[in-house]
């Protein structure tokens, strides 16, 4: 049994126990709970702590566990009404007011509930990430010489040059700044090149996760389609044209969430396009470490191709890793490099040097490149599972295009489905999938779904998960 499972059940057993025990009183030895449930002194540990950090119970070094005192009733609540005047005070002064909505965030962050089969997931399913040499890797970083100290606030140089050589020859160390992962890159990277109030021209339909930070700075989105292609040039021009927008964001690699590829044809077009209008491209190359066994080989990144600074690239490794190794970085050429400096330092200082000592030594091991043809085959067997499970059970739903990287299939439902309905009735059927809606920064042309195949145990569980979806579908629209 997976470690991470074995201390949960554990922590719940002895949850449920907890009421043979008084307040103070001592709870059976770790060497008995060893015995009883036959696990790990590890998992008796962890389950304690878990338990511990919940406020059930109080451990005491060299004396045991023992039942937490009874806690005190609550203090009554307080008044807090008087916030919602203050909150909406300056959206009267606002020209675009700012709104938060991390829904669309949400929904790949949050865990389905027990027995669902997760196709929103945004990361790599435990059995994909490289545990092993994660650990490896910051077990040897903590023993380096200064590694628990004050790292450069641009990040440390070995790992910003290693950064710069995965975006193009040309491009060095001194022109990339670490960032705590890729959405904290894109905040700094909106926030340094458009102020509050102005347009920003993002794909159409995009991450969710943009356009909740564009809004959040107060800025208005302007979509630009897609097509399997990547974005349009000729309404890309026509939407700096209308909008006067200086920033375009785009993800030219396996686009979230069609899947499309920028094909060769448009790549200069969109920079002479991006600098006749004297505007930036926002590059967020997030998933190139996750292309499928059978992509063939990669263009490189709209950065390489850039001499003139049009083009901040932002990148990480957190979706080829783990959710929680959030190491990630912006490159940049001429003065913008300062102006974003300046605003990543204000708001983070610096990225936690274990973290980049870690993520240093990861990148360095013989483990790195096996982990990536691991996930490599790994994706691919996954997509296809689903593709073919599609087919076969769900062939109502149109699958216009099949990436060849990424971690998830972009459906387009029928004309007048009810898409918040499917996603309701998919949940009761024990499958979690992501609405289209959130994808839109304005009206979309059609109802869609995104299901992710990375998040899952494998392909005996997505052919599962797209048989509930059918029953889902049969409700619906049966």
């Amino acid at each position: 049994m997976h470690e991470r499972s074995s201390v949960a059940e554990l922590a719940n057993s002895l949850k449920r126990e907890l009421n043979r025990y008084s307040p103070g009183g001592k709870l059976p030895s770790s060497r008995a709970l060893v015995d009883r449930y036959r696990v790990s002194p590890v998992t008796v540990s962890r389950a304690l702590a878990r338990l511990a950090a919940e406020g059930l119970v109080v451990t005491r070094p060299g004396a045991g566990a023992f039942r937490a005192p009874a806690r005190t009733a609550a203090p009554p609540p307080g008044d807090t009404s008087w916030q919602e005047v203050a909150l909406s005070a300056d959206a009267a002064t606002e020209l675009v007011p700012r709104s938060v909505d991390a829904t669309g965030v949400l929904v790949t962050l949050a865990a389905p509930p027990p027995g669902v089969i997760e196709f929103n997931g945004g990361y790599l399913h435990p059995s994909l990430q490289p545990e092993q040499a994660m650990a490896a890797a910051l077990a040897r970083a903590g023993r380096r010489p200064g590694a628990w100290g004050r790292p450069p606030t641009d990040g440390l140089p070995e790992l910003r040059d290693w950064f710069a050589r995965g975006i193009g020859d040309t491009w060095t160390a001194a022109e990339v700044l670490v960032t705590a992962g890729g959405q904290s890159a894109l905040t700094t990277a909106l926030r340094a090149l458009a102020p509050p109030g102005a347009p920003v021209l993002v794909e159409s339909p995009t991450y969710p996760g943009m356009l909740a930070i564009a809004r959040a700075a107060g800025l208005r989105p302007v979509p630009v389609p897609v097509d399997p292609d990547g974005v349009r040039p000729e309404l890309l021009a026509a939407a700096f044209r209308a909008s006067g927008a200086r920033v375009f964001v785009c993800q030219p690699l396996f686009q979230n969430p069609t899947g499309a590829v920028l094909s060769p044809a448009r790549r200069p077009e969109v920079l002479r396009i991006a600098r006749e209008a004297g505007a930036f491209i926002v590059e967020d190359d997030f998933v190139r470490r996750l292309v499928h066994e059978d992509a063939g080989p990669l263009p490189g990144p709209l950065a390489a191709d850039d001499p003139d600074g049009v083009v901040v690239h932002v990148c990480s490794l957190t979706k080829a890793t783990s959710p929680s190794l959030r190491v990630g970085v912006l490159a940049a050429r001429g003065p913008v490099l300062e102006r974003l400096r300046a605003i990543h330092v204000v708001d983070t200082f610096f990225v936690p040097r274990p973290f980049q000592e870690a993520a240093l030594e990861l990148v360095g091991s013989a483990a790195w490149n096996r982990h990536l043809r691991s996930v490599s085959a790994a994706l691919k067997t996954r997509r296809d599972a689903m593709t073919t499970a599609l087919r076969t059970e769900l062939p109502e739903p149109a699958l216009p295009h099949i990436p060849s990287g990424g971690y998830h299939l972009w459906l387009r439902l029928p004309d007048g489905t009810d898409e918040q309905a499917v996603v309701s009735a998919a949940l009761r059927a024990g499958v979690a999938v992501a609405p289209g809606r959130p994808y839109f920064s304005a009206e979309p042309p059609a109802a869609h779904l995104r299901l992710s195949f990375a998040a899952v145990a494998g392909p005996a569980e997505i052919t599962e998960g797209v048989r509930r979806l059918r029953t889902a579908w049969d409700e619906t629209l049966g």
